[in-house]
């Protein structure tokens, strides 16, 4: 039913009117409220007006659809309101997943660019895929393959005997070093550096260190996504290894002979250390770090600042603190930590009265 229907993204994501019976349609939903009421653009819930969608996923934010002026809300199937909504609500199986649906049609309504700009430098021995866009600037070095409708943007470097998949995304600045390979519908937002030296140096007996060549490379597999001034480095032998539909937040650290499991998700800041294997499905926050040479199991969660230092080979777990410790185990922990100068006085007390007892005694 949007087939048709031009969606262009901005600040407030505006779109062309549609009611709420049809985005409930298109998301198999179920309108509570006036099925016609009209929709023109996206809002957050707490800065909702009228002529808006918006959603409502997370418990902590519940308190604004009481007052949201949004005309329409995404919830959940299983919502229930402590008391009367005034916006029309649309229920769903998965609210943030139905928003997700609308944003991914709207990203595929927004024009793609194609062609190959003049002043883009292209060795004469890479192969480009069909419909691609190369925008100005861009350099493509020897042997370089690019499948077909990628998109590379400007001040992209693209060195010899790289090979990047179909339907893939470089923003500005992208760095992609010699021999990468780069599967299908990955995305590299700007300033991402893949396949830069790993940081091998040998010490010698005067102090100061030899640099080792690093003659691997860097694979990522296809649906990665890499966002802005992420490293990942290329392995000193062999390969670093980014498995399918790994994401990797701003600013992570990813370093040489490092493998991440398949849908393995990184939020910002983590570092990961040489030789360390992260398994599948895995979810870890920001500021997290991971010693060498370790390996983690599938599955496993860590909270925002954990430092895990050896191997973890339990599955399915959530870690905190340093060293990662279970949850439960570090909740516990925390408390008697937040305690800690009650319980040195308490301490102090009882040996003083102890010593007291002995004097007393002797």
């Amino acid at each position: 039913m949007f087939k048709n229907s031009l969606l262009l993204l901005s600040p407030n994501f505006i779109l062309m009117e549609f009611t709420a019976q049809q985005i409930a349609d298109f998301l198999h939903g179920v309108v509570e409220g006036n099925p016609n009421e009209p929709i023109s653009n996206f809002a957050r819930i707490e800065e909702g007006h009228k002529g808006a969608i918006t959603f409502l996923a997370n418990p902590k934010y519940t308190h604004y659809i009481y007052e949201t002026k949004a005309s329409v809300v995404l919830v959940n199937k299983d919502f229930k309101p402590d008391k009367p909504v005034r916006a029309t609500m649309i229920r769903v199986e998965n609210a943030y997943e139905c928003l997700a649906k609308l944003l991914q049609f709207a990203e595929s309504q927004k024009k793609v660019k194609t062609g190959i700009s003049s002043l883009a430098c292209i060795s004469e021995t890479a192969k480009i895929g069909a419909n691609v866009y190369i925008a100005p600037f861009v350099y493509i070095g020897e042997r370089v393959t690019i499948g077909d409708n990628t998109r590379i943007y400007p001040h992209v470097f693209i060195d010899d005997d790289t090979h990047i998949g179909s339907d893939c995304k470089l923003f500005a600045g992208v760095k992609v070093h010699d021999r990468s390979q780069i599967g299908n519908r990955c995305i590299l937002q700007a300033g991402a550096v893949i396949g830069s030296d790993g940081f091998g140096f040998s010490p010698t007996g005067d102090g100061t260190y030899d640099k080792i060549p690093q003659s691997g490379n860097v694979v990522l597999e296809d649906d990665v996504e890499i966002q802005a001034n992420t490293t990942v480095d290329r392995a000193t032998i062999g390969s670093t290894v980014i498995h399918k539909g790994v994401k990797l937040d701003n600013l992570i650290q990813v370093a040489h002979n490092v493998e991440i499991g398949e849908n393995t998700v990184i939020a910002a800041q983590t570092g990961i250390a040489g030789s360390t294997k992260i398994g599948k499905g895995c979810v870890v926050a920001g500021q997290v770090g991971f010693a060498g040479h370790i390996t983690i199991g599938d599955n496993n969660s860590f909270g925002a600042q954990t430092g895990i230092p050896n191997h973890i080979k339990t599955t399915g777990q959530i870690y905190q603190g340093y060293p990662a410790l279970p949850i439960s185990t570090f909740r516990r922990s925390s408390i008697v930590f937040k305690n800690l100068a009650d319980l040195q006085k308490t301490v102090f007390e009882l040996q003083k009265q102890l010593a007291e007892l002995q004097a007393k005694n002797s």
